[in-house]
């Protein structure tokens, strides 16, 4: 749950574009099982111009 916050907090602050235009940043979720259990993985993205941030956490 803190994760989630986090990651909510951290997108607003990011999007929010305060020298520019706003960066609209991309998240995939990948959910996958297997014999071992569940394991989910998220990732947030940035572009801007050559530079890019990726965020990743998973299980």
């Amino acid at each position: 749950m803190r994760i989630m916050l986090f990651l909510a907090v951290l997108t607003v602050l990011v999007s929010c574009g305060a020298d520019g235009e706003p960066v609209r940043p991309t998240a995939s979720t990948t959910i996958s099982g297997g014999s071992g259990g569940v394991s989910v993985a998220q990732n947030i993205r940035l572009d801007r111009g050559p530079v890019s941030l990726i965020l990743g956490l998973g299980t």
